[in-house]
């Protein structure tokens, strides 16, 4: 059965969408292949089959799935005998709230970076970002960049308060073992570092460590994504070793999943406001 996600790409074949990596992670964390297909911004004829216009989408065989935290309850669910994202009820209601609470923050990173995303999405899309991001967020995307500082920086830090506590106590915000609210919260940072150099995070951070700790965990991650030139196209994602956390807080051999680059085939998620849900 081929299992394939609709993954939002832009220049040299950069995979910047927060939704879509919540959705590719929450795969490799299931332990499951899935073959990755490239969709520009304005490409929404791709999609269309899924009944709507956003990525990320997910067939899997006959089932076709849109939304990144729908396609989480979906895995879940569709494949019970893998590693389990949620861990039980009450962890499937904090990643509720997870979800949540990294969509407002997200909102709140937009003019650190938004001029970044329009660098990097591909020439055939760019008008279209500006005009909607602009008439969406009331200002250019240049204008919007321009106004960034180290005190709004600062104040974006301080509202990563609530994550930062557990990852100052625990590995990861799962605890000692990664679980599906890491994903959502690296996702973000995953979306920024594809398209920027911008430095969110201070090395003294404990969401530092966390986030060296993610990198960690599956290849292709550490990175930068595709801030160097490779060809667009599908990508094949296998299952090979990967190293998480033990209960003791100890790094362990597990599953990780390697990236390869099909040849190029044709060529949004929404990147928060800047990809709109």
């Amino acid at each position: 059965m081929t299992r394939v996600l609709y993954d939002l790409a832009g220049r040299d074949d950069r995979r910047f969408s927060p939704y879509c990596w919540r959705a590719k992670l929450a795969l490799r964390h299931k332990e499951l292949d899935f073959e990755s297909e490239p969709v520009r911004f304005t490409d929404k004829e791709k999609i269309a089959f899924s009944g709507q216009k956003l990525v990320p989408v997910l067939m899997d065989g006959d089932n076709v799935v849109a939304d990144s935290w729908a396609i989480a309850e979906y895995l879940e669910k569709t494949y019970p005998d893998g590693p389990s994202l949620f861990n039980g009820e009450t962890g499937h209601a904090m990643s509720r709230f997870m979800n949540r609470w990294v969509d407002e923050i997200q909102l709140a990173l937009i003019p650190h970076v938004i001029h970044d995303i329009y660098r990097h999405v591909l020439p055939e899309d760019q008008e279209y970002f500006w005009e909607s991001r602009t008439k969406r967020l009331g200002a250019t995307p240049e204008e919007l960049q321009r106004g960034r500082s180290a005190e709004l920086l600062g104040t974006w830090r301080k509202s990563l308060g609530p994550a930062r506590v557990v990852v100052d106590e625990f590995p990861f915000l799962g605890g000692n073992a990664p679980a599906y609210p890491d994903y959502i919260f690296f996702g973000m940072f995953q979306w920024a570092r594809s398209i920027s150099d911008y430095p969110l995070l201070e090395t003294s951070d404990p969401i530092h460590g966390w986030r060296e700790r993610m990198f960690d965990l599956f290849a292709g991650t550490r990175g930068r994504p595709r801030l160097t030139p490779s060809r667009p196209g599908r990508r094949t994602c296998r299952v090979q070793p990967r190293m998480s956390a033990s209960s003791s807080g100890n790094v362990t051999k597990d599953t990780i999943v390697e990236v390869k680059t099909s040849p190029a085939m044709a060529s949004g998620e929404r990147s928060a406001v800047a990809a709109k849900r």
